[in-house]
């Protein structure tokens, strides 16, 4: 069975899929499939996030155990992570809504800013659970 750290980091992984494959849509021309997909990678995203406060709800803090240089590495990454984790929630929901509004001159204008924010805190995401679980295992 799948732990649930590691579920939040294949939602994590699958929304960065998603968003990478609706920017190509839009770039592409294909509206229908980039509304898909973005809509998609918000579901996903949705579901990490609600998985992700369950988790830690539940077990609390786990501690990175790695030492050395990757120590003060791992928690630079976390800090950017996390800070543009809370910054990016505002700025998808008004980029969907512009969408949803079909105000797509304003969508875009966000839409720049939102999507590689989104994606960079899709995958840190991803990086942050495999330095923390797979590769600096805590202790038991």
């Amino acid at each position: 069975m799948i732990s649930q750290a590691a579920l939040n980091a294949i939602l994590n992984g699958t929304s960065a899929i998603l968003l990478t494959a609706g920017y190509a849509a839009i770039r592409a021309g294909k509206k229908s499939i980039h509304k898909a997909l973005m809509i998609s990678a918000f579901c996903v995203s949705t579901a990490f996030l609600v998985s992700y406060l369950m988790y830690h709800y539940r077990v609390g803090h786990v501690a990175f155990q790695g030492q050395g240089w990757i120590r003060p590495f791992y928690f630079v990454l976390l800090l950017s992570h996390s800070i543009l984790a809370a910054v990016i929630v505002p700025m998808i929901l008004v980029t969907l809504r512009r969408a949803w509004l079909e105000k797509f001159d304003r969508h875009r204008v966000i839409a720049r800013w939102t999507l590689p924010l989104w994606l960079y805190v899709s995958v840190t995401g991803v990086i942050v659970y495999l330095m923390v679980y797979q590769i600096y295992v805590p202790r038991k």
